[in-house]
């Protein structure tokens, strides 16, 4: 009887060990396998999810001439290098310009890359890389108005009690909102083309705009003119967005924007998307 409780007990015992290596095993592969931050997590699943809103070429349209949307631009073909550069595929996911930060903060899409230009209101919510498309050509922030008006705004005191539109969420929304007279009576819009047939159709008086984005625009729109007044603001180039807290992703994406700014390759990209949307016949908006 006492042999067999021996045996007995050096079994429970034997077993006790076993499954208690087996769980700590489980517990440390489970430890080394589970991505400690967004840059693990996209590498893991295989996908850089952008989020941009397709509707401003050249950094972002719609191609369909295939029979499908396809998105293309500047910064599509940025994401997709810096997908490449991860070794992940890319993933767009399409939204308005407004939801893009929102999309972030709530960890649905990993990049937004639509044209922002810095902030320190959008860097205090995300984290904002480095600047590329930093070829401005003298670019400044302005107002689009109908051309015979454009010498009568010359002040920004000429907007008081005017109508003046911008795109929901961006820089010139919020140059409207600072600099503009208090009873500028203000409408976000979708889009700078929704805004730009607003101010032709006289719904509108102004739309604040980028003047490479107007003059793009202007080509399409030659009712359009630049107002003699210019928002004051000192900045050049864009950004893309990443959630705030995320050093790993933010430090590889800016090693390789880096990289793309020294080779130009941003420049070329967005050369060949003003090529194929003016084939398309697609107002220019950047």
């Amino acid at each position: 009887m006492k042999k067999f409780l021996s045996i007995l007990l050096t079994g429970v015992l034997l077993v006790g060990a076993l499954t208690g290596c087996q769980s700590q095993k489980d517990a440390t592969e489970g430890k080394a396998s589970k991505p400690e931050n967004r840059l693990e997590q996209i590498k893991a699943s295989g996908k850089l999810v952008m989020g941009t809103s397709p509707d401003f070429a050249p950094s972002e349209f719609i191609d369909n001439t295939s029979g499908k949307s396809v998105y293309v631009g500047s910064d599509i073909e940025l994401a997709k290098y810096i997908a490449d550069s991860l070794g992940v595929e890319l993933e767009i996911k399409a939204m308005e310009f407004s939801a893009i930060q929102q999309a972030i903060q709530s960890g649905t899409i990993d990049i937004g890359i639509a044209g922002f230009a810095y902030s320190e209101k959008r860097a205090e919510a995300m984290g904002l890389t480095e600047k590329f498309n930093i070829d401005s050509n003298g670019s400044y922030q302005g107002l689009m108005v109908l051309k015979e008006n454009a010498k009568k705004y010359n002040t920004k005191e000429s907007f008081s009690g005017k109508k003046v539109v911008a795109q929901n969420a961006s820089l010139q929304q919020s140059l409207v909102e600072s600099q503009l007279p208090k009873d500028v009576v203000f409408q976000p819009v979708t889009s700078t083309s929704d805004g730009v047939m607003m101010v032709i159709t006289g719904k509108a008086d102004a739309m604040a705009v980028d003047s490479d984005n107007a003059k793009n625009l202007m080509q399409n729109y030659a009712e359009a003119g630049m107002a003699e007044f210019q928002f004051q603001y000192e900045g050049d180039g864009n950004v893309a967005a990443v959630k705030k807290g995320e050093t790993e992703l933010l430090e590889a994406i800016n090693q390789i924007i880096a990289e793309v700014n020294e080779k130009g390759l941003y420049e070329k990209w967005t050369e060949e998307a003003r090529e194929l949307a003016d084939h398309l016949g697609i107002a220019m908006e950047e």
